[in-house]
């Protein structure tokens, strides 16, 4: 009796004890440095800098901007995959980072009137980046996308991109109808345009452009519809206006330039023209295509390193074979490379959507008979003058005279007696050229159109029988952690490989 007595006591006084030290622990549980609530602006700032610079950087040798003699840095200008997550990477990054994060922006934001400009903007925004994962992967998770905490859904389903282009078009409808003027909106902490909502409604005005053209090989009827819609709203057509991100020289990686750091890490940081560790250089379709035209945006873009000094000396760029076997030739250094004082430079701009690409959809909404305050011929000169104009958001090095914008549009008129197919084949090789380095969305627009007519790279042991990819892969990851979900996917769109056609690739 007298020790069960002594161990009721002992456990009493060690209760009160426990309820003694808890006393306090709930404050040392809390991080001080974290927040429990969410900073709509702050999380915003940090959706903007994921969803631009998550990008598929190989396509650059996709689109035959750059190649390399090394076979896995170059997987994809000769389309051989065997190690690497370079296919996954817009799918991998976008949901626990950009996707996610506008997610929990619009629940911070849309229960707040006073807010309703700051939702706007986060709407469209969030429509931007579900375009791109969509754009190269087909059907995705997208209704059921980011709600893991919230609703505790940890299994997406993957929805028909059918579907989800129908509900993203809606929604950039119905953010633009938010708009209020009385309201406030974002400031610094919106790094494309301040908080700027004329130029927001201009952003989704252009974006819905963008996606109408994309549905030209599904559905022409609907394609037409939204164009007209977008055309009817107000567009970028100013250099003033375009969407870009503008980045630091130096400080934390995520304000330096995504591409250029890129480019910079994976082979031209010594800047000697010799020691490329991935051995990347400029490819021949490319250079050849500037040196064949007179671009004047060949030195602007392009260097030979001589005798370890970079030269923009348009006679000596060369661009480099990719069909080179995986050997580094012997004439390294006499092929072309990105000038390191425009295209490389960690704070030189991200452009997200030009003057130029807007005026190159409305030329080819001329040219289909969608479109007749301005022709075709006018259209495609404003682009091509707009594309050689915003070089000069890269410094002075990247400033292209006046009078050599004038000669070169003058000497590359559309030819507006020509077919349709021969009008749209210049309007898109010249928007290959002028979209230059955003290879992703020229590999999105050469989907749809065919063009430039690039001539595939027919390389010993690549896996797409010689033909450029279609689409981009599903990581390995969502058949172990989300198999049903994506079988279904799989099943209704096709195999999971570079050449199964998405819905907006068929005709």
């Amino acid at each position: 009796m007298k020790n069960r007595l002594y161990k009721f006591t002992y456990c009493l006084v060690a209760l009160c004890t426990l309820q003694s030290c808890d006393k306090g622990l709930e404050e040392l549980n809390i991080n001080p440095d974290a927040s429990s609530t969410v900073s709509p602006d702050f999380v915003f700032t940090k959706a903007q800098y994921d969803a631009v610079g998550n990008v598929i950087t190989g396509l650059q040798g996709t689109m035959q901007y750059t190649t390399s003699y090394n076979d896995v840095a170059s997987w994809g200008s000769k389309y051989i995959f065997n190690q690497g997550t370079a296919p996954y990477t817009v799918f991998t990054n976008a949901y626990p980072n950009e996707i996610n994060e506008i997610g929990e922006v619009i629940r911070g934001l849309e229960k707040d009137p006073a807010q309703v400009n700051k939702l706007a903007i986060a709407k469209i925004w969030r429509v931007y980046s579900f375009s791109k994962i969509t754009d190269l992967y087909g059907d995705i998770p997208y209704s059921q996308a980011a709600l893991g905490y919230t609703k505790s859904i940890f299994k997406p389903t993957y929805d028909a991109q059918k579907d989800i282009y129908a509900d993203m078009l809606s929604e950039l409808e119905k953010a633009i109808a938010l708009f209020d003027p009385t309201k406030s909106s974002f400031g610094a902490a919106d790094l494309v345009y301040g908080g700027d909502t004329t130029k927001w409604k201009k952003f989704a005005y252009s974006l819905m452009l963008r996606m109408g053209m994309r549905m030209t090989k599904p559905d022409m009827a609907l394609a037409e519809t939204w164009v007209k819609k977008a055309i009817a709203g107000s567009l970028i057509t100013d250099d003033a206006d375009m969407a870009r991100i503008t980045y630091l020289s130096s400080g934390q990686i995520i304000n330096q330039n995504p591409l250029a750091y890129w480019m910079l890490n994976s082979d031209y940081l010594k800047a000697d023209g010799v020691s490329n560790p991935e051995g990347g250089k400029y490819y021949d379709t490319f250079i050849n295509y500037l040196k064949k035209t007179n671009d004047p945006r060949l030195p602007v873009l392009s260097v030979v390193y001589v005798n370890g000094k970079p030269s923009t000396d348009v006679s000596i760029q060369k661009g480099m074979p990719a069909n080179i076997p995986n050997t580094k030739p012997a004439d390294f250094v006499t092929y072309s490379e990105p000038n390191q004082n425009t295209i490389l430079k960690l704070n030189s701009p991200m452009l997200i959507l030009s003057n130029a690409e807007v005026n190159f959809y409305l030329a080819e909404a001329a040219v289909r008979g969608w479109y007749s305050a301005k022709s075709a011929a006018t259209l495609y000169d404003q682009a091509i003058k707009a594309a050689m104009r915003q070089w000069a958001l890269y410094g002075a090095d990247g400033v292209i005279p006046q009078a050599s914008i004038d000669t070169y549009a003058a000497a590359n008129v559309l030819i507006t007696s020509a077919t349709m197919a021969k009008q749209l084949e210049q309007i898109y090789t010249q928007f290959w050229v002028s979209i230059f380095p955003n290879s992703q969305e020229v590999f999105l627009n050469w989907r749809r159109t065919g063009y430039p007519a690039l001539i595939p790279n027919n390389y010993v042991g690549n896996i797409t029988g010689g033909k450029i990819f279609r689409r981009m892969l599903y990581p390995a990851t969502e058949e172990n952690l989300n198999k049903e979900n994506y079988n279904s996917a799989v099943s209704r769109q096709g195999e999971n490989n570079f050449l199964t056609p998405i819905w907006l690739d068929k005709q």
